[in-house]
């Protein structure tokens, strides 16, 4: 089985995400990169297919020069094949991301894509469906589970507390979300190939699509605060009157 993973270099956060003054990008000047649990899982979930019933693990990006250090992170987990749609510094929309990823998927031939469910950064949701109907083929999305045999997929995922299952004709498109697997660690054997392994480069052209971003914004957080209910032995019926106001004593 050939599987490609798409993957995003995205920015490292861990701390309070903040955007740029014009609203357009997340601020990156104090943090790194890397890639999305979401992807991280897509990648491990390929690996594992592959181990089980054969096959060739791809991993690709669209994004800068940079976005190499990224993949070499996927070829150390697993993937025997990294592939470089490296942009000019111009933003790919949703439309011409998924174009781009399409021409390298027909000309290879893959017989399943995968992708994180959504970018960590501007959390799209858009790509993976973007990408199979460019490809017209079938796609399932959020998926916390994938069996494949015989030409066909069956995945699954929770909605409202509902599993609802779903099989699909290959070749598909899916997208997982993290917790489908636990991501295996880097060997130092794994590091050492993914350092000398080739990285397959080529430049999409960019194109103009009907989409245009307005802001990015950081939702408002809850403010959480500490209330001090008393001190010592005087603060034991205000205690219990809160604790009743719970249920607890009940």
């Amino acid at each position: 089985m050939e599987i490609l993973v798409c993957v995003k270099r995205v920015p490292t956060v861990g701390g309070k995400i903040a955007v740029t003054p014009d609203g357009q990008e997340v601020d990156t000047r104090m943090s790194g990169f890397s890639i999305s649990p979401h992807e991280e899982c897509a990648v491990e979930e390929a690996v594992q297919i592959t181990e089980r019933a054969g096959g060739t693990v791809s991993v690709l990006t669209l994004g800068p020069e940079e976005a190499t250090e990224q993949l070499r992170g996927a070829l150390a987990l697993g993937a025997g094949r990294a592939v470089l749609l490296q942009t000019d510094g111009r933003e790919f929309g949703p439309i011409a991301t998924a174009a781009a990823i399409a021409a390298e998927v027909l000309a290879h031939g893959y017989d399943l894509v995968l992708l994180g469910n959504e970018a960590a950064d501007t959390g799209d949701y858009q790509v993976g469906i973007r990408l199979a109907h460019e490809l017209g083929w079938p796609v399932a999305t959020g998926i916390k589970h994938l069996s494949v045999s015989s030409g066909t997929l069956t995945a699954r995922r929770e909605y409202r507390g509902v599993e609802e299952a779903y099989e699909l004709p290959l070749p598909a498109v899916v997208t997982v979300k993290e917790g489908i697997n636990l991501p295996r660690y880097p060997s130092l054997p794994g590091r050492l190939r993914a350092k000398r392994a080739p990285v397959e480069c080529s430049a999409p052209a960019w194109a103009a699509e009907g989409l245009r971003k307005e802001t990015l914004r950081v939702p408002a957080s809850g403010q959480h605060q500490a209330t001090v209910l008393g001190n010592g032995a005087d603060a034991v019926p205000e205690l219990v009157r809160v604790l009743d106001e719970l249920g607890i004593l009940s």
